[in-house]
């Protein structure tokens, strides 16, 4: 009778999924589950249009951090995520700076008390190669660094130049994940601080881990941000449980 029920249960999704709008979705690490993954929504939304062939031009997911939209576009998809606007921190003393930037100088630290990321702007004076792309953070020190448990996240971020706005860098070990490659949650604090400092609504982002990528953003006026970006399939196949 249990296999009966999943097998209908199965079908019955697979038959809705080309119709339906609206779907529930969750994100876990290998550690814990988290409240808010752009990779994982973009890919969940990527699945349903060019997989299971949703008519619809847009799909909602029901998460913990409320509904959440994916829109096609003529090139990829648009994620519209809430912006969490960080506050700046001006007694820094529940972080070990030189865990997360080493001796590289800081400009500014402000947190995200709603998604506890730590943003940590380096000084102008630095260069993206020598200062951010070549970055060693230990993750085990950065995990030790924070005692008060206001932090989950680190991100290190500098302002761009050429066709970027600005660089990043995301490390979550608390969450089980030494260096995260790209990085959508984190891309709703950095947008909201960089539209302040840049006084611009669209921004183009590089996430320059080892892998890196490409963002384009829209900051809202309604307190949401537009995510866009291409999902490239890299494995397709089948998980029996």
């Amino acid at each position: 009778m249990k296999n009966l029920f999943n097998q209908t249960s199965a079908q019955r999704f697979i038959c809705d999924s080309y119709t339906r709008t609206r779907f529930r979705l969750r994100w876990f690490t290998p550690t814990m589950e988290i409240n808010l993954c752009g990779h994982a929504t973009l890919a969940s939304a990527a699945v349903l249009f060019q997989y299971k062939n949703n008519v619809n031009p847009a799909v909602v997911f029901e998460t913990r951090s409320g509904d959440l939209g994916v829109s096609k576009r003529k090139e990829g998809y648009i994620m519209d995520f809430p912006l969490n606007p960080p506050t700046k921190e001006v007694n820094y003393t529940f972080m070990n700076k030189p865990a997360a930037v080493g001796n590289h100088p800081v400009q500014e630290v402000l947190l995200s008390h709603d998604t506890k990321k730590l943003m940590i702007r380096l000084s102008d004076s630095c260069e993206r190669s020598f200062s951010l792309t070549s970055l060693k953070v230990d993750p085990v020190a950065l995990l030790n660094g924070d005692s008060s448990g206001r932090v989950r996240g680190v991100i290190v971020t500098m302002k761009g130049e050429q066709r970027f706005d600005f660089y990043s860098r995301y490390f979550a070990p608390w969450a089980g994940i030494p260096e995260d490659p790209v990085t959508g949650s984190a891309h709703t604090v950095l947008g909201s601080y960089w539209s302040d400092v840049l006084g611009k609504k669209k921004m183009l982002a590089y996430q320059c881990s080892s892998r890196g990528g490409e963002l384009d953003l829209e900051v809202r006026d309604d307190g949401r941000i537009n995510i866009a970006g291409d999902v490239a399939t890299v494995l397709q196949g089948f998980i029996r449980l």
